[in-house]
């Protein structure tokens, strides 16, 4: 209980401190924060090293791979500082560093539908800032996320993310029916799919080797006729962020649920490849993410 709470007030002051100070010094804390958990953190480093060759190149030499991590390591780091400072970002301010949302129309669009959409999103950059623009521009979005320990902890990332126009849905039996609603309000819901949380995902090939990913997107778009799309929102250069959304993913039923689930789950990972393929030291998964390595980890 001690070090629950501890972990809680630790989180908490420092997000206050890095929304505090000047933002050249909070990235700087950032890019050595990131160094040093790239040269502290073996486990992390070697997964991240294993997912990068997989989108880089599998004959990379080694020290293109140290170079790869490093700003992988650096690049998760800016984005936990840039969420601590978003609850107190001005509207303008995200307004004028989001430079360009390539696809937009296609959000437009779903959304005009009276539908809902379901926006697909991997790992990368930062998902929370393409979300504070979509509510600035008035498409606030619901999420789902896991909850943490304590749940101090997890209310106050929640009541972070309110601050940011995002609605955060726990990960639990109610989340299902809580996405449900949203989308038959014609609301937005964005889901973070590119790692299978609960171990029941669906098989897919995803550069080239077999993993699973989450059928919660696919199964939520058919069940309720929203539109389905892919997207991602990439840091830089400097203090800007674009984001690419994709095209509405077809729906069309020509099997069981089951098959056109995996059918749409396979196009997810097909759109996937080519939005980390755009900035791999952004995609913050630090996991084991294919069926080969979790195999050896637990070997």
């Amino acid at each position: 209980m001690v070090s629950a709470r501890l972990m809680f007030r630790t989180y908490s002051t420092l997000g206050r401190a890095l929304a505090a100070v000047p933002e050249p010094v909070a990235l700087g804390v950032a890019r050595a924060v990131g160094d040093v958990l790239h040269q502290v953190r073996h486990e992390s480093r070697r997964n991240v090293e294993r997912n990068l060759r997989r989108v880089v190149g599998h004959d990379l030499d080694q020290a293109s791979v140290d170079r790869w991590s490093r700003r992988a390591f650096r690049a998760y780091a800016r984005y936990w500082v840039e969420g601590a400072r978003l609850p107190s970002t001005s509207r303008q301010e995200v307004l004028q560093r989001f430079v360009v949302v390539d696809g937009f129309e296609h959000l437009v669009e779903g959304m005009a539908s009276g539908n809902g959409v379901v926006l697909a999103l991997p790992h990368v950059g930062s998902w929370e800032y393409g979300g504070t623009f979509l509510a600035a521009v008035g498409y606030p979005m619901t999420s789902v996320a896991e909850r943490l320990e304590p749940p101090e902890l997890f209310d106050y990332f929640v009541d972070q993310r309110a601050a940011m126009g995002l609605t955060i849905v726990p990960l639990d039996q109610s989340s299902g029916g809580a996405v449900m609603r949203t989308l038959r309000d014609g609301g937005l819901v964005g889901l973070l799919c590119d790692r299978d949380l609960l171990g029941n995902g669906i098989d897919v090939e995803f550069f080239g080797e077999k993993t699973t990913m989450p059928a919660g997107p696919a199964t939520l778009a058919m069940r309720t006729g929203a539109t389905l799309l892919t997207a991602a929102v990439y840091s830089g250069p400097g203090q800007e962020h674009h984001a690419v959304v994709g095209g509405p993913i077809d729906l069309t039923r020509s099997a069981s649920l089951r098959c056109d689930v995996s059918r749409v789950t396979q196009d997810i990972a097909d759109r996937f490849e080519s939005l980390i393929r755009r900035a791999p030291e952004q995609w913050h998964v630090f996991q084991p993410l294919w069926s080969a390595d979790r195999d050896e980890v637990r070997s």
